[in-house]
């Protein structure tokens, strides 16, 4: 991932769309790579957010699973 980018949230690849669709919808440039093997379905998906936005989105993210 580009420099200044930080990985927020790891686990599943529909929670972490989820997720990132969330963010996007208040105005965030986030992005998710799924590092889930196809055929296998093992690994993670990760999202990140640019590093000035880290502190907004955690707090978006967790107002929303409260």
């Amino acid at each position: 991932m580009e420099k200044g980018w930080v990985n927020i949230f790891s686990g599943a690849s529909n929670i972490a769309e989820l997720k990132c669709g969330l963010l996007k919808e208040q105005g965030f440039n986030a992005v998710v790579i799924n590092k889930q093997d196809s055929s296998y379905l093992f690994g993670e998906a990760e999202l990140y957010v640019p590093q000035d936005e880290v502190i907004r989105a955690k707090r978006i993210l967790n107002e929303e699973n409260a």
